[in-house]
Formats: structure tokens, C-alpha cells, sequence
């Protein structure tokens, strides 16, 4: 009886696989000041979309530009959904209008 030579190797491949793996994965946590520099980037990006929004509250009008729909605004500009939907009452949300005007604030 001839024995094929993957019977031998295909278990050969799956311990060397698991052992890649294993080994990609201790290295990708094992670099801790990475880590630290990626959380630095996200508090930086944080921060400039929070000064970004809070120039955005300011507004008094919001005009519609393509695609957007009234939810999307109400996180671009700051203002809550219901309030959005409420100071707009005669809009509807459903189909807005390139260029139409949107009351921010009352």
C-alpha cells in the first residue's frame, strides 16, 4: 500500500498555519507604544471635530446640498433630530430639495 504524500503533509500545514498565526498575533499586541500613539491620534482627530461642530452650532440656517437626508444634518449640525424636525414643520423630511433652507434655531 502506497500512501499519498498529503495525508502527511496537509497536518503539517495546519500546525504551521496555527503557529503563524499565533505568531502574528503576539506581535501585534506586544507593541504597546503603538497602541499609545493611535489613541493620541484619535483624541487629536476628537478634539478637531468637536471645535469643527461647535462653529456649526452658531449657524441660524442650514441649506441642502446633494444626497443629504435629515438625519445626516441634524449630526453635521448639532441641533437634535426632533428640534431639526419641529423648527421645520412644513418641510418634509422624506424629500428635501437642493438648496432648500433649514431652520437651525428658533
Amino acid at each position: 500500500m502506497f500512501r499519498s504524500p498529503a495525508r502527511l503533509f496537509a497536518p503539517l500545514a495546519l500546525v504551521a498555519c496555527a503557529v503563524a498565526i499565533l505568531v502574528i498575533v503576539n506581535a501585534n499586541s506586544g507593541s504597546s507604544s503603538d497602541s499609545k500613539t493611535s489613541s493620541t491620534a484619535t483624541t487629536a482627530t476628537s478634539t478637531t471635530t468637536t471645535a469643527k461642530q461647535g462653529s456649526k452650532k452658531a449657524r441660524r440656517t442650514y441649506i441642502v446640498k446633494p444626497g443629504d437626508v435629515m438625519s445626516q444634518i441634524a449630526v453635521k449640525t448639532g441641533v437634535p433630530l426632533d428640534t431639526l424636525l419641529q423648527l421645520n414643520p412644513n418641510v418634509d423630511a422624506q424629500s428635501l430639495h437642493v438648496g432648500q433652507k433649514l431652520k437651525l434655531v428658533p
